[in-house]
């Protein structure tokens, strides 16, 4: 008995509302739109100039063979938009086996709707269950947000950051990793440390973005802030900052810490750094505070204005569900216990010669906790 081809052997899978399918000759605008949108472009190796002939040869050359030969078993992913269409959102690929790689695209219009998790479910059961497959990793350039939120949507392990897995456009790059087996819950293994926006009259508590970076770098070379925070690399520079915010999404993900900007309400413009920390610890309704102030953002009382808006939410039931709150500060740091106390933290300890400072010398190091 002749062997079924491709299209009769790609299996239609579904959830009721995304659809995994072979390819149609009417995917073939929509494959070539979200080849070259910006963010396509920006994380993928796909070539810059798409034509509808690489989308043809795709859909219908590159996709039938992988489906004949079992190395590259990928769908169209299906999707109603806001007119009540049912139209090509994306594509799903899951290529090789028993060790499979997974791949995804999603168009633009497509987006924000928990599409591409519902077709990673479906394709990645699939595989597990019926393709031969007993693992599926997932990689992404580091930085790729979007692609981290689906995985960590997904249930995969978030594995870290493997340096040069990846050669893009003749770039050597670092990939965010995490893999999934049969078994594992298509569910996220652990929060997302989400950064939500919190306002004030002229403060906005709100998650990192690259325009940031300038500022940023400012500051982490102010001499005050790495007498304080001698960890910091030296001298701080913009890739530093960059890798910076990439490892905030990163901690996000794996929900160990949330870190905000403190932005000036009015412009935006970036005035320092809160973070909420250790939320995984051993006592995984705690959290730790910390803090900096650009140095033209100090003497305003930002920061224990904005310490005390991210109190305020971290306590609350319905934002980060903490029960106690510590933060430390070196006994010399004067601003920075002032605004432990200001924000309602009460003083519980001092550890002796505990924190070391910029000049090599060591500080005692004072405990402060607020408990719900």
């Amino acid at each position: 008995m002749a062997a079924v081809r491709w299209p009769l052997n790609v299996p239609v899978l579904s959830d009721g509302v995304v659809t995994l399918r072979a390819h149609l000759p009417t995917d073939l605008d929509a494959l070539v739109e979200m080849a070259v949108d910006p963010a396509m472009v920006r994380w993928t190796a796909i070539p810059t100039t798409y034509t509808r002939d690489m989308a043809e040869q795709f859909a219908f050359t590159a996709m039938p063979r992988g489906w004949d030969d079992g190395t590259h078993r990928g769908w169209a992913v299906e999707a109603t938009d806001d007119a009540g269409r049912s139209r090509f959102a994306g594509n799903v690929d899951v290529r090789q086996h028993p060790i499979a790689d997974l791949g995804f695209a999603l168009h633009p219009w497509a987006r924000g709707r928990g599409v591409m998790a519902r077709a990673v479910r479906l394709a990645v059961d699939w595989a597990l269950t019926e393709g031969g497959v007993d693992i599926v990793h997932w990689r992404s350039q580091v930085g790729n947000e979007a692609s981290l939120r689906v995985a960590h949507a997904t249930g995969f392990t978030l594995h870290g950051r493997t340096p040069g897995l990846l050669l893009e456009r003749g770039r050597v790059l670092d990939a965010w990793t995490g893999s999934l087996r049969f078994g594992d819950a298509p569910y996220p293994r652990t929060p997302w440390a989400e950064s939500a926006v919190l306002e004030s009259e002229r403060l906005r508590l709100r998650p990192f973005a690259d325009k940031d970076v300038p500022r940023l770098v400012e500051a982490c070379n102010d001499p005050l802030i790495r007498h304080y925070l001698p960890h910091l690399p030296a001298p701080y520079t913009v890739p530093v900052a960059a890798a910076y915010l990439d490892e905030c999404r990163w901690q996000a993900a794996t929900g160990t810490k949330a870190t905000w900007a403190i932005a000036d309400r009015t412009t935006d413009e970036l005035v320092g750094n809160i973070a909420l920390m250790d939320l995984l610890g051993a006592h995984p309704d705690h959290g730790e505070i910390g803090y900096w102030m650009h140095p033209d953002a100090r003497g305003r009382g930002i920061a224990s204005e904005a310490t005390g808006m991210l109190v305020a939410h971290a306590l609350d039931p319905a934002g980060l569900d903490r029960r106690r709150l510590v933060l430390y500060a070196a006994a010399d740091n004067a601003a920075s216990n002032a605004v432990a106390l200001a924000s309602g933290f009460t003083h519980y300890g001092t550890q002796r010669v505990a924190e070391r400072l910029g000049d090599g010398s060591y500080d005692d190091l004072r405990g402060y906790e607020l408990v719900r």
